[in-house]
């Protein structure tokens, strides 16, 4: 019996290899998130508390410095993190559900398939950052939910048409026209014969919907929208100490790092997670 070649040993290693490589792509982004939630018991120092002189330099009580009111930006770090990730990922949670539902029973109902393409047409039209002024600042209230359904108005659109994208060759399938032509309903048809098939393109377009909602949020933090002082809020800890930046540089710096570091291993995650032909119909939609 011949010896296994290098290249059958490498075959056969291959699936174990990717798992690995997911995986290892999956634990920062779980890391920073564990993180960021239990955050808040790691402070040392209250939120709204000033424990230094305004803006002044990394300390031994404050590891990174104060902020403009003296405040602990360290503290400050860990506390501003588990309003932004629950926003997120609720934001995340309800356009995957309203887009995964919409984009189903718009490929088999085709009066419905043409009233979701028409308003989604009109909400992609609408530039973010207007969009974001406008649905936060209507909503009865103001604050944090005014963001958050911003965020679900200007990302649902999107969503629908990838999953409707997705959804459209099942629809043709025979399975499909087998379970219409036993009269089957059209949420029956939708659970049981299209959903078991867009679980990739859901679970990667749940990845991008969460890093999407993500810099969602914080826009509307640097324009003023959603949190206000004295929250700790990344977003905002960026917009109230730009002016000391060169006093303080990790009073900015340090959330910017947060926000970028969240969204890059969320995103590496969900590209992880996610098969290859499922992450190219959801980048290219």
């Amino acid at each position: 019996m011949s010896a296994p070649t290098s290249t059958s040993l490498t075959a056969g290693r291959r699936p174990g290899g990717a798992r690995y490589r997911a995986l290892r792509r999956v634990v920062p982004g779980l890391i920073l998130v564990l993180l960021a939630l239990i955050g808040p018991y790691l402070a040392a120092h209250p939120i709204d508390t000033p424990v230094t002189a305004p803006f002044a330099a990394a300390g031994d009580g404050a590891p990174l410095g104060g902020d403009q009111l003296g405040r602990d930006v360290m503290s400050r770090l860990l506390h501003g993190g588990t309003a932004l990730i629950g926003s997120a990922l609720l934001v995340a949670a309800v356009v995957t559900l309203l887009a995964t539902l919409l984009g189903c029973f718009a490929v088999l109902h085709p009066t419905l398939g043409r009233a979701v393409e028409r308003t989604a047409d009109v909400l992609i039209l609408l530039p973010p950052v207007l969009g974001i002024m406008l649905i936060a600042l209507a909503w009865p209230g103001g604050g944090r939910w005014a963001v958050i359904g911003a965020a679900i108005v200007l990302g649902t659109p999107y969503a629908v048409r990838i999953v409707a994208g997705a959804a459209a060759p099942l629809a043709n399938a025979g399975y499909v026209e087998a379970a219409t032509a036993r009269g089957e309903s059209l949420p029956y048809i939708a659970a049981r014969e299209l959903l078991p098939n867009l679980r990739a393109t859901v679970l990667a377009l749940f990845g991008l919907r969460f890093v999407e909602a993500v810099y969602i949020i914080s826009m509307a933090g640097f324009l003023q929208i959603g949190p206000q002082p004295p929250a700790a809020d990344w977003a905002l800890m960026i917009r109230e100490n730009a002016p000391g930046i060169l006093l303080n540089p990790w009073a900015v710096v340090a959330p910017s790092l947060a926000i970028a570091a969240l969204a890059i291993s969320v995103n590496l995650a969900s590209a992880s997670l996610a098969p290859r032909s499922a992450r190219k119909a959801v980048t290219t939609s």
